[in-house]
């Protein structure tokens, strides 16, 4: 499938973060990554400001209780997240104190809390403001095959990718995640995950059919968006 060769890569992978063993300090990791994704800024702006947190090792939440409002903002800065940088570092530092306060610093036990799903996108919710629908959702995507109460519902940007290539349609009694995971059954690719087929779709929507970029999509042949034929 051409969609998610182009466009399937986790992006955990792409940092160099490793969920399967579900050590803490990975998840811990994640979960930082996914508060950067989380905000209005490029991925590429996000990437380079989760490696300043690993250059500078501000990868846990007591490093980034200790690094303190002022290091954060140094570190976010050189990230070239100068746009959010004072209201991410206000919402670290909240979300640190709680998570260590809460859950002792473990996101996995959070998890173990967590009576159902939604309990536990409360519950993230919970641990500051700033944390809402978008950071939740990156975070628990990935976590799929981790956690057995991850299970984000598909995100506008998927859902749109989706019907321009006919993979869901809104006149059905399926949901667009049973209509998701049932074109995946049907047309696996060796190796890959469904995780990479949403995150294919994600990227697909966030990057070509939000900005209206069909003329360059890679898969453009297989959309039914008049503006890409």
């Amino acid at each position: 499938m051409a969609l998610v060769g182009n466009f399937g890569h986790k992006y955990s992978e792409s940092l160099g973060i490793n969920l399967k063993d579900e050590a803490d300090e990975e998840i811990f990791k994640w979960f930082l990554a996914s508060v950067l994704f989380g905000a209005p800024v490029t991925e590429t702006s996000a990437i380079k400001t989760y490696k300043c947190f690993q250059k500078y090792d501000v990868l846990t939440p007591k490093g980034i209780l200790e690094t303190g409002w002022d290091g954060l903002v140094k570190i976010l800065d050189e990230g070239s997240y100068t746009r959010y940088d004072f209201k991410t570092a206000d919402k670290l530092l909240e979300v640190m104190q709680n998570l260590i306060e809460n859950y002792g610093g473990s996101l996995n036990l959070l998890h173990s809390k967590a009576s159902d799903t939604r309990d536990l996108e409360k519950r993230l919710k919970n641990l500051g403001k700033g944390i809402g629908d978008v950071t939740v959702g990156i975070f628990l995507r990935e976590l799929r095959d981790i956690w057995e109460k991850a299970k984000p519902d598909p995100t506008s940007l998927v859902i749109v990718a989706a019907k321009n290539l006919e993979i869901v349609r809104k006149e059905t009694a399926e949901s667009y995640m049973e209509q998701l995971e049932d074109f995946w059954d049907k047309n696996k690719v060796a190796r890959k995950s469904f995780i990479n087929f949403e995150t294919a779709l994600l990227r697909l929507g966030k990057d070509y059919c939000r900005k209206r970029k069909c003329a360059f999509c890679q898969v453009k042949n297989e959309c039914l968006n008049p503006k890409a034929s």
